[in-house]
């Protein structure tokens, strides 16, 4: 089961995300909810984290990486966010390989967890 990228010209060249993704009929929606990982040291590590632990919510259900369609990322800073995107791109390839999904990234004021800098949801597709 794969997406279809759906990038429409007028909208510009995505890098590191993509506009759409158009998943293929009969697949099973798996809405995974909001993951931290406070234990862990700054944003870079605490992105690393709680991607690993929206991937281990995927993979319980019998997926993997290529059947998110959606990510939705909170940070409660966005200069640290820009500051670190050639790192954050490495956790990226390491733990989703050339998979792009669909993406969302809001600043916020804070997490529930006070310790969190970042929190990761997904839409995932399913066989």
């Amino acid at each position: 089961m794969t997406f279809r990228i759906v990038n429409p010209d007028a909208l510009g060249r995505p890098s590191g995300w993509n506009h759409g993704m158009l998943a293929p009929a009969g697949g099973r929606i798996l809405f995974v909810a909001g993951q931290t990982a406070p234990e862990r040291a700054g944003l870079v590590e605490q992105w690393a984290g709680a991607l690993e632990r929206v991937l281990e919510v995927v993979r319980a259900a019998g997926g993997g990486p290529e059947q998110i369609g959606r990510l939705t990322v909170y940070v409660t800073d966005r200069q640290t966010y820009i500051a670190s995107l050639k790192p954050l791109g490495e956790v990226h390839r390491r733990l989703m390989g050339r998979h792009f999904p669909a993406m969302a990234l809001l600043e916020v004021r804070g997490l529930v967890d006070a310790n969190a800098v970042v929190e990761i949801e997904a839409t995932a597709v399913l066989p």
